[in-house]
């Protein structure tokens, strides 16, 4: 089959059928575009991708659903617009080059907590983990729909304006959070918690004693009615290393074999009944 191998499935319908998914040519305008001001208020997102195919479909699709974009074609480039016009969300390639994805998503979040969606040609579930871990917030693999990629933009954003955590402060096997703060410790040392890892160990902390599955927790966590479960298993993962004393055999955060995972209630014993 010809065709961009990242467009090749792009916006499969319902009934199995493929709708139209055309390129415009370089230089045209979108029917949709918008006066300054108008980008101004509109939230931003960055597409970082080498493949001026994929780089303008992306962005064609976003500037559509009422985003601002901007286009980088590399690494260095993508870190240079990210400081010049700050995003509300990347959309980051990890193949790219000069500078791969990877690095460039560390040095992006250590400069602040931006949201990522990586973009990766591989299956390789190495990579995607590693994407995770670098605090990247969601991946895509290619080949993929546009339209699934704006419904994972929207819901990323989503989580990072409005996190429905409750406001008070909650405490247990010497791990306090405050979700109004958006602070966390451990025995008095400060824990530093990705936004994902924040919200995780968030709810944990609100519902103490209770057994959910991996797809409760990405529903009620980060409003997914779909993704990898893998991303649940890495991020409890990640959590372990930071509250355990043994992240080897863990006690506050422990595996309930065949449906999840669950926190720990101090003082009793958990019930281990899932909620919905």
């Amino acid at each position: 089959m010809g065709g961009n191998p990242a467009l090749r499935n792009a916006d499969v319908g319902r009934g199995g059928g493929r709708a139209s998914s055309r390129v415009m040519p370089a230089g045209a305008r979108l029917a949709t575009m918008a006066t300054p001001a108008d980008v101004r208020s509109r939230q931003r997102v960055l597409v970082v991708d080498d493949d001026p195919t994929v780089a303008e479909v992306v962005a064609g699709y976003l500037d559509r659903e009422g985003f601002a974009v901007d286009r980088a074609a590399d690494g260095h480039d993508a870190l240079r617009r990210a400081v010049e016009a700050p995003p509300d969300l990347v959309v980051l390639d990890l193949m790219l080059p000069g500078l791969d994805g990877w690095e460039v998503c560390r040095r992006l979040r250590a400069q602040a907590p931006v949201p990522v969606i990586m973009l990766t040609a591989r299956g390789d579930e190495t990579d995607r983990i590693l994407g995770l871990e670098l605090g990247a917030d969601d991946y895509v693999t290619k080949p993929f729909s546009p339209r699934e990629l704006v419904l994972r933009v929207r819901s990323v954003l989503r989580r990072a304006d409005a996190r429905p955590e409750p406001a008070v402060p909650l405490r247990a096997h010497g791990i306090a959070v405050d979700p109004a703060a958006r602070t966390a410790d451990r025995d008095g040392t400060p824990l530093a918690l990705t936004l994902r890892e924040f919200d995780l160990l968030a709810f944990f902390l609100a519902h103490p004693g209770r057994a959910f599955r991996r797809e409760e927790l990405m529903r009620r966590v980060w409003g997914w009615d779909f993704g990898d479960l893998s991303t649940v298993t890495v991020h409890v993962r990640r959590l372990r290393e930071k509250v355990e004393a043994d992240p080897a055999h863990p006690r506050v955060i422990t595996t309930i074999w065949g449906v999840g995972y669950r926190f720990e209630a101090e003082g009793g014993e958990a019930d281990g009944t899932l909620h919905a």
